[in-house]
Parts: structure tokens; C-alpha cells; sequence
């Protein structure tokens, strides 16, 4: 591919490595988030703080807050919303190495998706690529067949439902602007927070005394101390995604998404230095065998 006046490499890289240092920071703080609010709060609070960031987005000339066609942009944020709502539940629940871990196998189910539902023919390299992937996936969710634990797959089903979003993405908003996709992406999570949050208050899913968990804690209030966890992520999501879309624009996608799997390093390494969390051998291992296979697929799609 030849290179236009605006391609700048080095600049689209290093952009690209601090929005994953950024996420990989920002999403440990989901542990300690759900301590104070449920998960359908937190996304609705959270919407709701990030959407006049994001609203100010075109004045900075990165696309229009208007799609082109409606329909396209809502069923693809819908399927990332669902797609972070597993994440963060997943986040609540386990080590940030294996919710990311869930999350990376999203480049494995597009070439699944596309070679068995779409029938488009997929090289050696890309089988290859799925093999490493996968086995990768083994090492860090490290699945006890004896004691198997149903919520290891929730991260993978985070994994599945990002991937039918980045194929909703490349045949369905090809002519999107990418701000009318992420206004799409965070006026859809906060719809989904708004609904969850009613539901629990007319179906409540615990009794007083009871332990509640993440997903299904009703509405909390007073909630200062969860205010700068979410204002945190707000923040920290919205700069994020800027730099991911400016890297975007100055780097070939191809190349420039490879750097994505740093948050495979930036997060456990936070995770371990802050909050003790430890890794393995066998889930290094495995984070570098995820990585590879992202590699993979992403050169062979030059």
C-alpha cells in the first residue's frame, strides 16, 4: 500500500500504546467499582458523563454525530454494548489478564464467522493463527474440567459479541463516521444501563442480608464514593477512544492494530503492581500466544 501525506507510523503507534496504557489503568478500577454500585448503574452514570465529551468530538473535525444510515450504527452498537456489558461483568469477577484474555478472542470468531457463516476462504496463516489463539485463551482462563466454572465464558462472550460488532462494522457502517459510531456505542449503553436499572427496581433479583453482586445490584444512592471511579472511567474512556480513532487515521489499520494487544501488557502489570494481583507462567505464556495470533491475522490482512 502506498503511503499518503497523512501517514505517520510512528505517531499512529505511539498513540495507539497510550490508549491501551490508559484502558489498562482505568479497568482495574472496575473491581473496586462494584463494591459501591451495580453494573447497570455504573454504565448509565458513566454514559452519562461521557456523551458532552464525545458531543464536542466534530468540532475537532473527526466526523459527523449524524449517521448516514441509522439502522446499521444502532445494530452495531447494540452488539459492542452487549459486548461490554460481559466485559465488565467479567472485570468484577476475575484478574484483568483473563476478562482481556475473553475479550482478545474476538479476532479468532471473525475468521470463524467468516469463513463458516460468510463462506469466505481463509489462508493457512490465519488457521494457524486461530490454533495459537485459542490455545493462548486455555493458558490464561486455565479451565478446570473438574470444577468447571461457567463464568470463564462470560469474558469469551464479550469476545464473541465484539467481534459480530467489527463485522457489523466493516460491511454494514463502511461510510459511518467514527464519532456517529461512538455517540451510537454510548447512547446504547446508557439505554442498556436506564433499563437494567428499572428492571431491578420492579423485578429485584436479592433479599436484604444478601450478598449482592455486580450485575445484579438495583440503584445506589448515595453514591459518592463510587463519583471518581466512574468519572475516571468516563474520562479515561473518552480520551482512550480519541487516541484509538486519531491512530486510526494516521497509521494503516492493519499495521496500526497490532498495538492493541498491549493492554495485554499495560493491564495485568497494573493489576500486579497495585493491587498484588498475580500472573502466572503458563497465563504469560498465554498472553503472548493471544498477542501472537492477533499479530497474525492482523499482518495476513495486509
Amino acid at each position: 500500500m502506498t503511503a499518503t501525506p497523512m501517514d505517520r507510523p510512528l505517531l499512529a503507534a505511539g498513540l495507539m500504546i497510550s490508549a491501551m496504557a490508559v484502558i489498562g489503568v482505568i479497568d482495574n478500577y472496575i473491581a473496586p467499582l462494584a463494591q459501591h454500585i451495580g453494573l447497570w448503574q455504573f454504565h448509565l452514570t458513566r454514559a452519562a458523563f461521557a456523551w458532552p465529551m464525545v458531543a464536542i468530538l466534530p468540532l475537532f473535525g473527526l466526523g459527523s454525530l449524524i449517521p448516514v444510515r441509522l439502522w446499521a450504527v444502532a445494530l452495531r452498537s447494540l452488539l459492542v454494548a452487549i459486548s461490554m456489558l460481559f466485559y465488565f461483568s467479567a472485570l468484577a469477577m476475575m484478574p484483568i489478564a483473563q476478562a482481556l484474555a475473553g475479550l482478545f478472542t474476538s479476532p479468532i470468531f471473525i475468521l470463524l464467522i467468516t469463513a463458516g457463516v460468510m463462506r469466505q476462504r481463509i489462508g493457512i496463516w490465519r488457521i494457524l493463527a486461530v490454533a495459537v489463539g485459542f490455545t493462548g485463551i486455555i493458558l490464561v482462563l486455565q479451565p478446570n474440567p473438574s470444577e468447571f466454572d461457567m463464568k470463564v465464558l462470560i469474558p469469551v462472550c464479550a469476545g464473541f459479541f465484539y467481534a459480530l460488532g467489527a463485522i457489523a462494522t466493516r460491511s454494514l457502517c463502511a461510510g459511518e463516521s467514527t464519532v456517529a459510531m461512538l455517540a451510537g456505542m454510548w447512547i446504547t449503553l446508557g439505554a442498556l444501563g436506564g433499563i437494567g436499572t428499572v428492571s431491578l427496581m420492579i423485578w429485584p433479583m436479592w433479599q436484604p442480608g444478601d450478598e449482592v453482586l455486580f450485575v445484579t445490584r438495583p440503584w445506589v444512592w448515595p453514591m459518592w464514593d463510587a463519583l471518581p471511579l466512574i468519572l475516571l472511567q468516563a474520562v479515561g474512556s473518552v480520551c482512550a477512544v480519541f487516541m484509538i480513532i486519531k491512530s486510526y487515521q494516521l497509521g494503516e489499520p492493519s499495521y496500526v492494530s497490532v498495538f492493541e494487544y498491549s493492554v495485554m501488557i499495560f493491564g495485568p502489570f497494573f493489576a500486579w503492581i497495585v493491587f498484588g494481583q498475580p500472573v502466572g507462567g503458563w497465563q504469560i505464556l498465554g498472553i503472548i500466544f493471544i498477542a501472537s495470533a492477533g499479530a497474525i491475522i492482523a499482518l495476513r490482512s495486509r
